[in-house]
């Protein structure tokens, strides 16, 4: 595969992050025949070695659960997908003020957005977490969150590819 189709098919595993498969392209990482596994350890292993203010930058790129780009239809595809999956786009009045108020503590503690894989989760699943996580340490929450884009990328590349060759 060549470089630019890469990066055009796989650039936004890691949410709006491009440089992701661009390093991982670049540095050799990626060998064909592309598995889910491969694609995934070869991108993963560019996450983990980016700078701290790299990596902040992708946990940025994330957009808010059941907030405001949800309600103005401005999600990722596979954000909004992956979110409608989980029930996030189905929430009572209630359920949405308190993802809003999750959302903004969050976001004012750890200064990115809460961020977990949702597949296979319930939106009862996800306040439980939340209110778990948002009792976390800044290095436990960023470890976690990095740990979460991880696995959101390993569904993504999943629904994209083989797992193995």
């Amino acid at each position: 595969m060549q470089r630019q189709d890469f990066i055009a098919q796989f650039g936004g595993i890691f949410e709006h992050s491009p440089f992701i498969a661009e390093r991982a392209f670049d540095a050799g990482l990626i060998d064909e025949p592309l598995t889910a596994d491969s694609v995934h350890d070869g991108m993963s292993a560019i996450f983990r070695t980016a700078s701290v203010a790299e990596r902040l930058g992708v946990l940025r790129a994330h957009p808010d659960l059941a907030g405001k780009l949800a309600i103005a239809g401005e999600l990722t595809e596979e954000s909004r997908n992956e979110q409608a999956g989980a029930g996030l786009d189905r929430l009572s009045e209630a359920e949405h003020l308190r993802f809003t108020e999750l959302n903004t503590n969050y976001t004012e503690k750890f200064g990115f957005p809460f961020i977990i894989a949702v597949k296979g989760l319930t939106k009862d699943d996800i306040l439980s977490a939340f209110e778990t996580r948002i009792a976390n340490s800044q290095d436990a929450e960023f470890s976690t969150a990095c740990m979460q884009v991880e696995k959101i990328a390993r569904l993504r590349l999943e629904a994209m590819l083989p797992a193995e060759g």
